[in-house]
């Protein structure tokens, strides 16, 4: 291949394909970012309709809970009346002195109280249990384990005296005591229409379905016909995202429909973007290759052909130097050496150029190992000097900020061993949570405790940091109020324990599960996976270190907050080093 080819295919191989490819790295990161930004959309819609449901549940729970705790309701309901007249004149004291006058029809909603004694006269918010044994809820509510229930129904027991319609109920049983005959119990009718606005009122462009298994309940898209049966929900294949919960024994899902994703769209939003990327990684390396190319290979054609004259007795020189660049430069040069090199011996010149050689690599060598030294060198000077500016201009945060920087790149450049003591390590996690601190404020808090006789023990590098660092970020991340993360290393007989906790949002079940399978089964395959990797790499280095004697366990409550407890022998040689240099301290 000829020169001008090469280059041609260079510019090909190395600089365009390498463009295209990069450049759809980028479309296709355009693409992914926008897709996890409608993910992350959904799974905010999705947490907000949940609140807004628990809200509208919690808020009858609060107020069954009142009936439940009152005693004047319990005598009211126990009480055995010996006429209507007696039970009509105990009921209007009861209203005025109690709570259930003030609560009947607050947020429209209708409350009943039925209880199992036949003196009690239907009306005014009370019925006589007898009554409403028959009912689905009824049933539903004594079949139940729990106190208290919720229930979406659709009530069309007594077409066609009354009209049907769905109803929300929340269903709580009112005894209290193994020693009360009359059995008791609440009805709260939810109002349906309030829930179902209260959706329609976010206003969230996705559309959104509240089911119960595959009973659509009601939406922000309409289906909410309170006079119809509940439909079926037929929309599966185009959820995007999906969350279960459990509300009062009611189990529940919120399913988001994808929106629409338009490729052309995201393009032309990024059409600036495309045609500067066009421009300056195809047209124009295209026409500079061209340009250099013409102006490369005519030149070093003319010196391939002097060069083509070696093997006569002299050097031929070459005429018309045009350019003054390297190749202009390396023509120069070349006449100078032909009228040198047409007076020297063939193998004095074979032996200066061995020379020559040998001295490069030797220089070659000596820059790299002064490059491999000065190079971190430089990062901690330049980060001093901006600390130190920093503190010249009273900037005392951003000093702080930075000197916490450079303690944590001092760790991870000095990487000589796979190992560290537990005492530098500390010092390493501290400096990661006074940064994560000018990330959250007030809502981290952290306390380090290290018993001395673990300070010296060896482990490998980065463990406990990891550690505190998926508590920051799964754990008081996800959690907008106040919390705490604790790091605990102590000796436990012949074991050294390692624990770290937050008070963050915690793990859901399933999820701990899995987590905690990785790891107790830590292996390099899994490091290839997403997901919990910064965990597995330090559990799969434990293993290694420890000869499989490492022991994991991860405990978490949803909304309370995760521990991960670290156990591996406790070495006696580290802790008799120990003790030795402090003795040799003491007596310096």
């Amino acid at each position: 291949m000829s020169l001008k080819s090469k280059l041609y295919g260079l510019y090909i191989f190395c600089v365009l394909v390498p463009l295209i490819v990069t450049d759809g790295v980028i479309f296709y990161s355009l693409i992914r970012a926008e897709q996890a930004a409608q993910q992350h959309e959904m799974e905010s819609q999705a947490s907000s309709v949940q609140y807004n449901i628990s809200s509208f549940v919690e808020n009858s729970s609060t107020l069954a809970k009142s009936f439940y705790m009152n005693d004047y309701v319990r005598d009211f309901l126990d009480t055995q009346y010996d006429n209507a007249l007696d039970y009509v004149i105990e009921y209007q004291k009861f209203m005025r002195n109690s709570l259930l006058g003030s609560n009947l029809g607050v947020d429209n909603t209708k409350i009943t109280i039925c209880a199992d004694n036949e003196t009690i006269v239907n009306g005014g918010g009370f019925r006589r249990l007898s009554e409403v044994s028959d009912t689905p809820w009824y049933r539903q509510l004594k079949e139940s384990s729990l106190n208290a229930i919720l229930l979406f129904y659709y009530d069309d027991l007594n077409v066609p005296y009354e009209k049907a319609e769905r109803k929300v109920l929340f269903l709580r049983k009112l005894n209290r005591f193994l020693r009360d005959d009359t059995e008791k119990l609440l009805k709260i009718e939810i109002d349906y229409g309030g829930l179902e606005r209260n959706i329609r009122s976010m206003n969230y462009e996705n559309s959104i379905y509240i089911c119960r298994g595959d009973e659509l309940l009601f939406s922000n898209a309409g289906a909410n016909n309170v006079g119809q049966p509940f439909e079926a929900f037929t929309l599966a294949d185009q959820v995007g995202y999906q969350k279960d919960f459990t509300l009062y024994g009611e189990k529940l899902s919120i399913r988001i429909l994808r929106g629409k994703f338009n490729l052309f769209e995201i393009l032309w939003d990024h059409i600036p973007m495309i045609v500067l990327l066009l421009l300056i990684n195809i047209i124009l390396p295209w026409t500079l290759m061209r340009q250099i190319g013409r102006s490369v290979t005519q030149r070093i054609g003319r010196l391939s052909r002097v060069f083509e004259q070696v093997g006569h007795d002299t050097l031929a020189r070459i005429a018309n130097i045009d350019g003054h660049d390297e190749i202009g430069s390396l023509m120069e040069n070349y006449n100078r050496m032909a009228d040198r090199m047409n007076g020297l011996i063939q193998t004095v010149y074979k032996d200066r150029l061995r020379e020559q050689e040998i001295n490069i690599a030797r220089q070659s060598a000596e820059l790299r190992a002064l490059h491999s030294q000065i190079n971190p060198h430089f990062l901690f000077n330049a980060l001093e000097s901006i600390r130190m500016h920093s503190i010249l201009k009273e900037e005392f945060e951003t000093a702080g900020m930075v000197e916490k920087l450079a303690v944590m790149e001092r760790q991870t450049v000095d990487w000589t061993s796979d190992t560290g003591t537990v005492g530098r390590e500390m010092e390493f996690v501290e400096a990661y949570l006074e940064l994560q601190k000018y990330r959250f404020g007030e809502r981290l808090s952290y306390r380090l405790e290290v018993e001395e006789a673990c300070r010296e023990q060896e482990i490998p590098r980065l463990t406990v940091t990891t550690l505190a660092e998926n508590a920051c970020v799964h754990g008081i991340e996800s959690k907008t109020t106040p919390g705490w993360i604790f790091v605990r290393v102590y000796r436990d007989g012949q074991e050294l324990c390692i624990e770290v906790e937050d008070t963050g949002g915690g793990i859901e079940e399933d999820e701990l599960q899995e987590l905690q399978y990785r790891m107790d089964h830590a292996s390099i395959g899994m490091l290839k996976e997403k997901g919990h990797v910064g965990v597995v790499n330090v559990c799969l280095r434990l293993r290694m270190m420890t000869g499989d004697r490492a022991k994991f366990l991860v405990e978490s409550e949803k909304g309370i907050g995760t521990t991960v407890s670290i156990r591996m022998p406790f070495s006696e040689d580290d802790t008799e080093k120990d003790i030795t240099e402090k003795k040799n301290t003491d007596q310096l």
